[in-house]
């Protein structure tokens, strides 16, 4: 299986993970989130991934911020929201099957890369 790059927007956070899996010839699919609509799965996956769904607001997001749902503790809640709103989610999303590495790691991204060999 290939891995997934979930983003909303080419970033540099996007862009460097982008260029970090092309440098060690992992093939990955850019999956662009304004048209692919997450399911409650996913983010779940991708909450228990990021140590839990408050995790996975983007703090660095002025907007997302300043909404209630960066400041509740209700998974459900959040989860609901981000469904609705993936553009307050915490990018990039790299995902290889039931592995997920939320933001810039790059420690985590180079295992993925060595599983993918």
């Amino acid at each position: 299986m290939s891995l997934q790059i979930y983003s909303l927007k080419k970033n540099f956070a996007v862009q460097k993970a982008e260029r970090f899996f092309k440098e060690r010839r992992v093939q990955a699919q850019l999956v662009d989130l304004k048209k692919h609509r997450l399911g409650l799965r996913e983010l779940q996956l991708f909450a228990r991934a990021a140590g839990g769904a408050r995790n996975l607001v983007d703090r660095d997001n002025i907007n997302a911020m300043s909404h209630p749902v960066a400041h509740t503790d209700n998974e459900a809640v959040i989860l609901d929201y981000l469904m609705e709103k993936p553009e307050f989610l915490r990018t990039p999303i790299v995902r290889d099957g039931q592995r997920v590495v939320i933001g810039e790691d790059m420690a985590a991204w180079q295992k993925l890369a060595e599983m993918q060999k």
